[in-house]
């Protein structure tokens, strides 16, 4: 009788490990996926690329049109920290554009929220070509 009971209490630790050991392996997979989902997406986001001398025709033009004279992340005056950092900003598939910051450490802002700022430039050049009409 008591080799029973001890087989039967073995019986159910295993059982309650082979459960918990499940949900676990569960939850790790979930979170797996759920990474590889974020990964995806920025990787949809795009880069910002220094600009080289490959690029500075290109540039030069875009500058001429950039739509606004403010940091699109801070909201301070290109130029009053110093010099600007312009960079291109790439995804695939898609034209470039130059994006241009006040300071350095404002592409750590634009990065978290890619499609909020390029909006607003969106917005900004719809206006300046509205304006000059």
């Amino acid at each position: 009788m008591k080799t029973i009971r001890y087989s039967i209490g073995l019986f159910a630790s295993a059982l309650a490990l082979s459960i918990v050991t499940n949900g676990l392996a569960h939850e790790a997979h979930k979170k797996d996926k759920e990474t590889t989902g974020v990964q995806a997406s920025l990787e949809k986001k795009g880069k910002l690329i220094a600009i080289t001398e490959k690029d500075a025709a290109w540039a030069a033009k875009a500058r001429k049109e950039y739509p606004v004279d403010v940091c699109v992340t801070s909201g301070d005056k290109l130029g009053s920290m110093g010099k600007s950092p312009e960079y291109i900003y790439r995804v695939d598939g898609k034209p470039d554009r130059l994006l241009i910051f006040c300071c350095d450490g404002c592409e750590e802002d634009f990065m978290k929220d890619t499609a909020k700022y390029l909006a607003a430039l969106d917005a900004a050049a719809k206006k300046k070509a509205t304006a000059t009409k």
